[in-house]
């Protein structure tokens, strides 16, 4: 009588083997991108050994490795079959994303560079990274069309607001998504942005912003606010470096040390120095002023030194023409920055 623990036959249909671009994910999660099935239904099939990893059973949460073969219960890829998976294989990788015509898939943002499976896309104005109330096109939607048969289907790795513009990191791989995310989480990733503000910078050299940013609800409308520290404030740091400065608006470098809710929008017009064009942090726009928010992601530097970097294609006196000087600063900041070296909030109040 044969062993459940032998090796599984991978002439059987209902083994998938594990791809490079799906290894060192949770088993749980491999089934789920690979079977769309409730999570819950999967567990269980795991946990009563309906589920075998290379022959033996396995927990929910063991990670799968390259060329891993998962034997499944006989009706599980019919089930998936229903449920509207996309057929895939261990070979079925990612290309890298097309420059050219895309047919009837909306298109995906221009290719700034890549390294392997990190992908660096330039994110237009008005595109959402993610779906959300009201909009439902967006560069993940349009990376899932486009890859749907991908044995992992490309993931941004952190996100730009709908009008940011600039480069916005994708991962075609899960060991690349792990590795970005642990760079961001780490301050490894260094992410600078230029933006157009409000008024005339009162600072010649370069400073620390720290500030502490709660998300409040009014009348069913979400924005974020800056207001002194406490247990439901999440601490904000950027630096800040002025590049132009006239009568009436300056140009800012900016690098980020954190990565909130609309940081850069909030902290600059807590300083009385909103980014132009921006209706939801600044002064109400008038019609004669409509036209883009002047707020661009410049340049992410990954942690072995990797460059990408794109300008903003602002025109008229608001051009920048010159890829600006990375910012110096310290590869990791201190726990606690003393508060001599931020800038405080003007009160009390939140602004």
């Amino acid at each position: 009588m044969p062993s459940d623990d032998l090796p599984p036959d991978p002439a059987q249909q209902n083994i998938p083997v594990v791809g490079e671009a799906e290894s060192g994910q949770k088993i749980l999660q491999f089934l789920q991108r690979r079977l769309n099935l409730p999570p819950a239904l999967l567990h269980r099939w795991i946990r009563t050994g309906q589920v075998r990893l290379n022959g033996g059973r396995c927990k929910p949460f063991a990670r799968v490795q390259t060329g891993d073969m998962l034997r499944l219960p006989p009706f599980a890829l019919k089930m998936a079959a229903q449920s509207g998976a996309a057929p895939t294989t261990a070979a079925t990788q990612a290309p890298p994303p097309p420059e050219g015509d895309q047919g009837r898939i909306p298109p995906l943002p221009p290719v700034v560079g890549t390294a392997g499976a990190i992908w660096a896309l330039r994110k237009p104005a008005g595109l959402p990274t993610h779906p959300g109330t009201g909009h439902s096109d967006s560069l993940a939607t349009r990376l899932a069309a486009r890859y749907d048969q991908a044995a992992f289907r490309p993931t941004p790795a952190h996100r730009l607001d709908k009008d940011t513009s600039g480069v916005l990191l994708v991962a075609a791989s899960f060991e690349a998504l792990r590795r970005l995310q642990e760079a961001i989480r780490e301050r490894a990733l260094i992410k600078e942005y230029v933006a157009w503000v409000r008024g005339g910078w009162p600072w010649a050299e370069t400073r620390l912003l720290r500030h502490h940013l709660r998300k409040e609800t009014a009348r069913g409308y979400e924005k974020m606010r800056a207001v002194n520290a406490n247990g439901a404030a999440r601490e904000a740091l950027c630096l800040v470096r002025p590049l132009r400065v006239r009568a009436g608006e300056s140009l800012l470098l900016i690098r980020l040390f954190t990565g909130r809710t609309h940081q850069i929008r909030v902290q600059l017009a807590s300083l009385g120095h909103p980014v132009l064009g921006d209706a939801k942090y600044g002064p109400q726009a008038r019609p004669a002023e409509s036209g883009p928010m002047y707020l661009h992601a410049l340049r992410v530097i990954l942690p072995g030194g990797r460059v990408f970097a794109c300008l903003p294609d602002w025109a008229g006196e608001h051009a920048v023409s010159v890829l600006p000087e990375v910012m110096a600063a310290p590869a990791n900041l201190p726990p606690e920055i003393p508060v001599a070296e931020s800038f405080p909030l003007a009160g009390n109040e939140a602004i």
